[in-house]
């Protein structure tokens, strides 16, 4: 067998909340929004994300993520990312992981449509050689025409998601780290997005998807990883992982 493109060992992610309201919040609240637990240190409070994560992903995987919303999916796709860096363990990484998990651009509002593709294909490749042919298809699908030109800031929310959903999903990858939750955009364009999700997904070599949809989540992957509380506590077969997230709890 191939060398595991990704290996965690005992991972561990701890968040510190620094709030002048942290006295207040209840422990309840924190769990719910990052599926770790809450323990009070100094005058504000640090958040266990995750909590010996263990796990082997070998290229060309196809992975589901199966868990309760808070239940650490996110985090751990923000982490094999390399948004988030682990607090304790192992973690090696023999591939880049392109995360499909932003809601927004990382650019400013005032920045044109035009400068906001540049600065992603930049920060994704590094180099502008291919950029314009990049950039046309963006546009093209977008279907933005001249409005490309205007001030990010200025789209309407539709025009917004179409922009992005069209820039992450026009270049081919080794491994993707997706969470559904990503919009793409008004309803007339769903369709369209939704076929082109469906091309750009099985383009990637290794896929790492997050998904509350058992349908979604049988047509792409293979293996499912159950989290609860930040941690895996089942890592199998789909239709196993499946089979013990609905088991009931004792």
């Amino acid at each position: 067998m191939h060398l595991p493109v990704l290996r965690l060992e005992c991972i561990g992610l701890q968040i510190p909340v620094f709030s002048s309201e942290t006295r207040s919040l209840k422990s309840a609240l924190l769990r719910s929004v990052t599926g770790g637990q809450l323990r009070r240190q100094g005058g504000g409070a640090v958040i266990t994300a995750l909590h010996n994560v263990n796990c082997q992903i070998h290229e060309g995987e196809r992975i589901a993520l199966i868990g309760h919303n808070g239940a650490g999916k996110s985090t751990f796709l923000k982490l094999i990312s390399g948004i988030y860096m682990p607090s304790c363990g192992r973690f090696e990484q023999r591939i880049r992981v392109f995360p499909m998990i932003h809601k927004s651009f990382i650019t400013s509002g005032e920045l044109s449509g035009l400068q906001a593709v540049k600065a992603h294909y930049l920060m994704v490749n590094g180099y502008l050689k291919g950029f314009e042919s990049y950039c046309q298809g963006v546009v093209e699908f977008s279907g933005l025409g001249d409005f490309i030109h205007l001030p990010v800031k200025a789209y309407s929310q539709g025009m917004a998601s179409r922009l992005l959903f069209s820039m992450l999903t026009a270049c081919t990858h080794e491994c993707l780290a997706i969470d559904e939750g990503f919009g793409a955009g008004d309803s007339s364009f769903y369709e369209q997005a939704q076929q082109r999700l469906q091309a750009f997904i099985e383009s990637a070599g290794t896929l790492i998807l997050a998904s509350h949809s058992e349908a979604l989540l049988r047509q792409f992957c293979v293996r499912g990883l159950v989290f609860e509380q930040g941690s895996i506590v089942f890592d199998g077969q789909l239709e196993d992982a499946l089979e013990h997230y609905h088991r009931p709890k004792p």
